[in-house]
């Protein structure tokens, strides 16, 4: 679309700005932005969706505008809802405080809503206008998007490995192969993740406790993918289970003694079946934690679960973190396993990635591209 007003990508993209306050409080909502602005440009309010069940980004907007919203534009990230949920329908509260021209980023493909606020925001005789810096919303909301559509968790893969790609050594040594400043970042985004998920080989080897720290936004699940539930009773993971839950998947080959202590001990298990080489089937896992409602999950490895996830096309974003040192070595693990690729593709794996130096060290991050 042509922008309907001269200051208007200015103030779609700080509404985008805004809308990135909501990450990790908002979930499984998606993050969204508004603002109110008179026909000079002049912000007369603006809002964010702060936190689940809590007012949507366009009532704190028009709240703050107060009187002067009546006969103004409002910008909005994504589609006002025009459904009853926790909160009453932003498009009456739109309609009802005499807003005049609502420049919208882009639909929501909830089934719930699908168009149905822009029709009723027109019906009620209001300047709609949808598209503006739309792909740039897109991006913002395609994990709350796929958990809608697909009813699957935007998968997060995560590494830190040196600059020949290990990720350990071969004898399972990997504290640490980056700095602190990485780490730092790591617990970051934990902080804003509704799950981290790890596989048994993983968990035995480091013994991790999968915790933020300091904590952020939310409290994520932590997932172990343990078909015969290995997972040891003294482990981090399981004497932390009462104050930040566990949920260990296994397969009905699993024993059930095994699986009765681990809950006595506050862990929750999950069975799934198998795939064709007898592990937990993960496109059960990605099917369990869609129901569950679970809209970001943090994929911390090994190369077994991450080489899984992508041969299944499964993995949504990659973080990976590259020290600047060696291990050699042709038994030392490498990030991704799995069957991998037949050929090595024609465009870069990742969408407009970022690159930053940390201290050293170089974070890599961004959308994996859809695998043909």
């Amino acid at each position: 679309m042509t922008d309907p007003l001269p200051f208007a990508q200015e103030t779609m993209r700080r509404a985008l700005m805004l809308a990135e306050r909501g990450r990790g409080a908002v979930e499984p909502n998606p993050v969204v932005g508004a603002i109110v602005v008179n026909d000079f440009g002049q912000i007369l309010g603006e809002g964010w969706h702060q936190k689940h069940g809590g007012p949507h980004a366009e009532v704190h907007a028009l709240k703050a505008a107060g009187e002067a919203a009546r006969g103004a534009t409002l910008f909005v990230t994504l589609e006002p809802c025009c459904h009853f949920g926790k909160t009453p329908p932003c498009s009456r509260a739109v309609i009802a405080a005499g807003i005049k021209r609502v420049i919208v980023a882009m639909p929501d493909p909830a089934p719930h809503v699908d168009g149905g606020g822009i029709r009723e925001l027109r019906a009620a005789g209001i300047d709609v206008e949808v598209g503006l810096l739309e792909a740039d919303a897109r991006r913002m909301v395609a994990p709350f998007v796929q958990l809608i559509t697909q009813q699957r968790p935007w998968f997060h893969a995560k590494w830190a490995m040196t600059l020949d790609g290990k990720i350990a050594t071969g004898t399972g040594h990997s504290q640490w192969i980056t700095n602190a400043a990485s780490r730092a970042i790591v617990h970051q985004l934990r902080g804003r993740m509704d799950a981290i998920m790890i596989g048994i080989g993983t968990a035995l080897a480091d013994d991790p406790q999968l915790t933020a720290r300091p904590s952020g936004p939310r409290v994520a699940l932590r997932i172990v993918i343990d078909s015969r539930v290995r997972l040891p009773l003294t482990s981090k993971l399981v004497q932390t289970a009462r104050e930040i839950p566990v949920l260990v998947i296994a397969t009905a080959d699993a024993p059930h003694e095994r699986i009765a202590a681990l809950q006595s001990l506050g862990v929750e298990t999950c069975i799934v079946g198998v795939d064709a080489a007898g592990h937990a089937s993960l496109v059960d896992v990605a099917d369990e934690l869609g129901r569950r409602r679970l809209t970001n999950v943090l994929v911390e490895g090994g190369g077994q679960l991450l080489g899984g996830l992508f041969d299944l096309g499964y993995i949504n974003e990659a973080h990976a973190f590259i020290a600047p040192k060696l291990i050699g070595g042709a038994d030392s693990p490498t990030p991704i396993g799995g069957r991998g690729l037949a050929m090595v593709p024609t465009e870069a794996s990742l969408e407009s990635p970022e690159i930053e130096l940390i201290e050293g060290d170089l974070y890599v991050h961004g959308p994996v591209r859809r695998q043909a």
